[in-house]
């Protein structure tokens, strides 16, 4: 494991995981450590936060030449995902304001359609981190609250541009395109004028 420099920034952050997910492999426990050391400020991420009365959003930060994806999620009150996949990548997320819940699910048994049954529930505050890949099975992430908006920082190794989603109902999976609500990324190191 690398020698662990704390960032004192996003950019710092987002300079570091490049430093860390420069090889092949990822060190999940690295990474994760690494994005628990950043403590969230908003004057250093509110330049990528896009609100939608309709659904949260997905702002790019970095694209991190090609190895990985970073980006904000911004959750107005009582948005949330569907249950979904990571196309074989890792999902590392971060709370930076308000909280959020995590629902975890074991993959749908092939061929059956029946509802499916959350394993685990999480409650996620200001600053936690948490990690889930397709081996730990699906998740669904939600704003539980009524009165705040919530704002999360995550970031997928390696990037991804489909993934599935499933019906709670019957567990049928469906394939869908990643998008971006915005694309203000900006390169490491660089700052605004």
């Amino acid at each position: 494991m690398a020698d662990l420099r704390i960032p004192q920034n996003l950019d710092e952050l987002v300079k570091r995981l490049h430093e860390a997910l420069a090889g092949d492999t990822a060190d999940v426990d690295y990474v994760k450590k690494l994005m628990e050391s950043y403590t969230s400020n908003s004057e250093h991420w509110s330049s990528y936060t896009a609100f939608d009365k309709h659904k949260y959003t997905r702002n790019l930060v970095d694209t991190g030449n090609g190895k990985f994806n970073l980006l904000i999620l911004c959750w107005s009150e009582g948005q949330g995902s569907c249950i979904h996949s990571h196309s074989g990548s890792h999902c590392f997320m971060k709370i930076l304001h308000g909280s959020l819940r995590e629902t975890r699910y074991d993959w749908p048994e092939e061929g059956q359609e029946k509802e499916m049954k959350a394993t685990a529930h999480e409650d996620l505050p200001r600053d936690a981190v948490t990690y889930m890949s397709d081996t730990l099975g699906l998740h669904r992430v939600e704003n539980a609250s009524h009165t705040e908006k919530a704002i999360s920082l995550h970031l997928y190794s390696p990037a991804f541009d489909m993934c599935s989603w499933f019906d709670e109902r019957t567990s049928t999976e469906h394939r869908c395109k990643i998008t971006f609500t915005n694309k203000v990324q900006k390169q490491a190191g660089t700052t605004d004028c």
